[in-house]
């Protein structure tokens, strides 16, 4: 797995976006407001990578690794993530808003006030996340693993949850109107 030198790291965060870092190792750079916008950064490894505020919108994570990565207030509107970890990832207020999440590990996230309305969250592992007051306005979480999620105040109106997994979650608060759901409740 090639990994780039300090000085390279350093680069990135000047470049404009469009890169190209298939399978590259970026584990613990700082890369804090970095412009990787529509970059392809499929099966990169990006352990505890620092991207607070980083524009990742468009790009593709295609089973990259961003466990425990630090991404507040970072934009991955429209990337494509499926299949990635995100385990125990820091993303509060982040913009995932019509991501493609599906299959997609993200136990034990931090996603309070993030925007998630539209994302694709098909089959993608939830539990123990928290979601406090996130945005899933019409977002898809078919067969979703939320066990143990907290979902306080969170918004979810025409949210697909059919399948989702629920159980223990906690949804006080929760905008659930025009929800769909299976017709046994979803918890």
């Amino acid at each position: 797995m090639p990994r780039l030198t300090k000085q390279q790291i350093d680069a990135l965060r000047t470049q404009p976006g469009h890169l190209w870092l298939v399978g590259y190792d970026l584990s613990q750079a700082d890369l804090r407001g970095a412009d990787l916008r529509e970059s392809n950064l499929t099966a990169a490894t990006l352990i505890k990578t620092d991207l607070r505020g980083a524009n990742l919108a468009g790009a593709i994570l295609l089973g990259a690794n961003l466990q425990e990565a630090r991404l507040e207030a970072a934009d991955l509107s429209r990337a494509d993530i499926k299949g990635a970890n995100l385990v125990k990832a820091q993303l509060p207020k982040a913009n995932l808003a019509q991501t493609n999440l599906s299959t997609t590990k993200m136990a034990q996230a931090d996603l309070r006030e993030a925007t998630l309305s539209q994302a694709i969250l098909y089959e993608t592992d939830l539990s123990g996340a928290d979601l406090r007051e996130a945005d899933l306005r019409g977002a898809n979480l078919t067969k979703a693993n939320l066990t143990r999620a907290d979902l306080r105040g969170a918004n979810l109106e025409y949210a697909d949850l059919r399948g989702a997994n629920m159980a223990g979650a906690q949804t006080q608060g929760a905008h659930l109107d025009g929800a769909i759901t299976d017709t046994t409740p979803a918890f």
